[in-house]
């Protein structure tokens, strides 16, 4: 398409996103599969999309990206992709946000149940073929804190609220919420954990959430609680966390993302029989490639007709803003 903007797709041709080909009714693709190929297209790339490969690539093509306007990537989080010189710059960012949500939700909503029911003694009284006889606990009337009220916090809230359980959340300021019930600040954190059966870390990694779960937070929440993560593994002091798995300081854990990904082999966490451990996956539903290549696709047309872009991402929050 002669004239239409072009957007470099971060990807090898032979393997093309699913359903990509439908941008090419607004927008000229090109693919990179490296940063030599991609600083190739730098003179006339207005866009990209960031399908696979990320921050390396952007970094080392940088200076040859001189009319880059906007960089989509595949993803929901973003601190995989943001750097110094694309945060300062004028580039605008957007996420596959919207995709994962329910997913997730569903992913912790199951962990939960699998706690409250026992389901992971189960299953080792089973392999050892012993009939153990034990009493379980309801989710219904129970307590869930929410850290990190976005879209993922809010999807898991309605349906923990549907069970019947209690909700309240920790963000960045303090409100009244439908989805999340009493939202405070962060400031409160560790007065809000104390109340928690169970406690979701929904937290992106942006400035101040770094290590935002360490010795202090786990000493926080009781003894018999269990902790879900699906945020970012960053967000935890992983050395605590197995401290107070090891200690009895929390009950339980179910963890799909870690410090560093994939989980080292001789890490603790394998290990743990209170511990359970989901490769970085609790969103990848079965057709989530084409709802995130759909994603882009609308957006290349926006761009193309110069209409706001969905899912825009303020990349100094390090989050999506609308």
């Amino acid at each position: 398409m002669t004239g239409a903007p072009l957007v470099v797709v971060l990807g090898e041709a032979a393997d093309p996103p699913p359903g990509i080909e439908a941008a090419e009714d607004s927008v000229r693709l090109r693919y990179a599969g490296d940063a030599e190929q991609l600083a190739a297209s730098g003179p006339e790339a207005e866009a990209v999309y960031v399908w696979d490969g990320g921050r390396e690539r952007l970094v080392a093509a940088w200076p040859n990206l001189e009319r880059l306007r906007w960089v989509q990537t595949a993803s929901a989080g973003v601190d995989g992709l943001l750097f110094r010189d694309l945060v300062a710059s004028d580039v605008v960012v957007t996420n596959a946000r919207g995709v994962f949500d329910e997913p997730i939700a569903e992913w912790v909503i199951g962990m939960l149940l699998a706690f409250s029911t026992d389901t992971l003694t189960t299953l080792s009284l089973q392999r050892e073929s012993r009939w153990e006889h034990r009493e379980t606990r309801r989710l219904a009337g129970s307590r869930l804190v929410v850290v990190g009220p976005g879209p993922i916090g809010r999807a898991a809230a309605r349906r923990a609220r549907a069970l019947g359980m209690q909700v309240s959340a920790v963000g960045r300021t303090a409100r009244e919420d439908a989805d999340l019930g009493q939202v405070s600040a962060i400031e409160r954190l560790h007065e809000v954990l104390a109340s928690a059966d169970h406690v979701l870390n929904a937290l992106p990694l942006a400035p101040g959430t770094a290590g935002l779960f360490d010795a202090a937070a786990f000493a926080a929440i009781p003894a018999s609680a269990t902790f879900v993560n699906v945020g970012r593994g960053a967000t935890v002091d992983e050395p605590a966390l197995i401290e107070a798995l090891r200690t009895g300081g929390i009950a339980a854990a179910a963890l799909d993302v870690f410090a560093q990904e994939p989980l080292p082999p001789e890490s603790p966490l394998w290990s743990l029989p209170n511990v359970v451990v989901s490769p970085h996956m609790c969103g990848d539903h079965v057709g989530w490639e084409r709802e995130v290549v759909a994603i882009f696709v609308d957006n290349a047309g926006r761009w193309a007709r110069g209409e706001p872009l969905r899912n825009l991402v303020d990349t100094r929050l390090g989050f999506g803003v609308g």
